[in-house]
């Protein structure tokens, strides 16, 4: 290409409160339409809004997290325009005081690490939902649903310092993971409660000036983030290439087409004409407050990943799949503290409790088998009570069952034969029965150990500690 592309994103995450930013509704996902509402929300006249504190609170926490500045005081502001979902006809949101300034974000890129700059981080509260979907209504008409109106969110704004699709993409995956792991949002984007809108725009390779801009919005998932990216730097681009320019506007991603639409003319900040809202007093941001917020802060991933390099010396993969969720990473620690092996518990938690979690669809935490269970049952590997292929069986029956590990090993029949007095008379017995494949065996041809290492883990049921068989065999067929 001979353009340089250049994109900033707007990622609204709804906060995870149990109640709206200004009223007592509540904030839960997947309710009848219009059956979480109250005169607040709706925009009533003579009604007056009242501020959510944890709002303010988990705000503070995004911007301790993303090294941004605190703004002490905050305003909250009107933005006014008119749409079908707006009942009062104005947006309560943040303007030239927003409560989070000049931070960044680091993503992974093709030199490493990259900084992506962050604007400002805002709170505001949501619209509501237009249902255009020709299964429930004809093509003339829209039905509103109110639910959302008033759901707490902040609007997280870079910088124009991403340059493709792939850095947005890795942008948003790591804007998600860091919501996740503060407990600030869940970050579900297929409910809406994670939301992501481009800034796309080109510009000749050189040219400091930026280009005219283009709003890709209605992208649900990470991938449909890329896809619609890369749709729009493809248009925008064939264009330019015939001499056409670009309309500044607002285009809907439509993911069953893969393409992007016309939505309306975008709009500029004094299109909204914003004012201070006069029902809500300024916010002021104490040294108390904010001491709080960030006594709350988790071991953010990034911190996370790199002591789990350093300090219990996994690989570089292992500490990323580990880390990708603060629950998964939590999981690990709490079942390491048992097991007291990292690579083995990075092992198991990596396959069998990730696949669990995947077939259930649960959280790690959520799962039936506890880490001081799984911890337990690697320590019985390690301690030579069980084998490695045993310890599968004993697993899934962990799953079904809540007992203890040594109980449930006694009750399976899988306890390992680690006495070398008993372990010799299989042995003994198994040579004595082969005596020409003993003659072999001394005469040069070694590969026949795995032919009595086999005889031997049959007669003992599979439970022969492997180790043992295989040194007392080596001893026994070579005097």
């Amino acid at each position: 290409m001979k353009y340089e592309v250049v994109i900033g994103l707007e990622i609204h995450a709804q906060l995870s409160t149990r109640t709206k930013i200004f009223c007592g509704c509540s904030t839960a996902f997947g309710a009848q339409p219009n059956t979480q509402v109250c005169p607040v929300c709706l925009g009533m006249p003579g009604t007056l809004p009242v501020l959510n504190k944890q709002v303010v609170h988990n705000a503070l926490k995004m911007g301790l997290a993303t090294q941004s500045h605190i703004n002490r005081r905050n305003i909250f502001a009107r933005k006014n325009y008119f749409y079908a979902d707006l009942p009062k006809g104005y947006q309560i949101s943040q303007f030239e005081l927003p409560i989070c300034e000049h931070g960044f974000l680091e993503i992974p890129s093709e030199g490493g690490v990259k900084k992506i700059g962050i604007t400002r981080i805002h709170m505001e509260e949501d619209a509501g939902k237009s249902i255009h979907d020709e299964a429930f209504v004809s093509k003339n008409e829209t039905l509103v649903d109110l639910n959302r109106c008033g759901v707490p969110l902040i609007e997280i704004v870079s910088e124009p310092d991403l340059r493709g699709a792939a850095e947005a993409a890795a942008y948003v995956s790591k804007m998600r993971q860091l919501v996740r792991y503060l407990g600030i949002c869940d970050g579900n984007m297929e409910e809406g409660s994670l939301r992501c809108d481009a800034n796309v725009s080109l510009r000749p390779f050189g040219e400091k000036k930026l280009g005219t801009k283009t709003e890709l919005k209605n992208m649900n998932s990470i991938k449909n983030v890329e896809k619609a990216i890369n749709y729009e730097i493809k248009r925008q681009a064939d264009i330019l290439d015939d001499g056409g320019e670009i309309i500044q506007q607002t285009l809907l991603w439509d993911p069953d087409k893969n393409e992007a639409r016309a939505m309306r003319g975008k709009e500029d900040a004094h299109d909204y004409r914003y004012f201070p809202d006069p029902d809500l007093v300024e916010v002021y941001i104490d040294e108390k407050w904010l001491d709080e917020a960030r006594k709350e802060l988790p071991e953010l991933p990034d911190k996370r990943r790199q002591r789990f390099m350093d300090e219990l010396g996994l690989p570089a993969y292992d500490a990323e799949i580990l880390t990708a969720s603060r629950d998964v990473a939590d999981y690990f620690e709490q079942t390491l503290a048992v097991s007291g092996n990292p690579k083995k518990t990075s092992n198991w938690v990596m396959g069998e409790i990730l696949r669990l979690s995947k077939e259930h669809n649960l959280p790690a935490g959520a799962l039936s088998i506890t880490p001081a269970r799984l911890g337990e049952l690697i320590l019985a590997v390690e301690e030579g009570e069980i084998s490695q292929s045993a310890a599968k069986t004993v697993f899934e029956a962990l799953v079904k069952e809540d007992a203890p590990v040594a109980q449930m090993i006694e009750k399976l029949g899988l306890k390992q034969i680690s006495d070398q007095g008993a372990l010799e008379k299989i042995i003994d017995r198994i040579i004595a029965e082969n005596p020409k494949e003993a003659e072999s065996y001394r005469n040069g041809k070694t590969k026949l150990l795995g032919f009595f290492m086999g005889n031997v883990m049959r007669a003992s049921q599979g439970k022969a500690d492997p180790q043992k068989v295989s040194t007392l065999l080596r001893e026994k067929l070579s005097s």
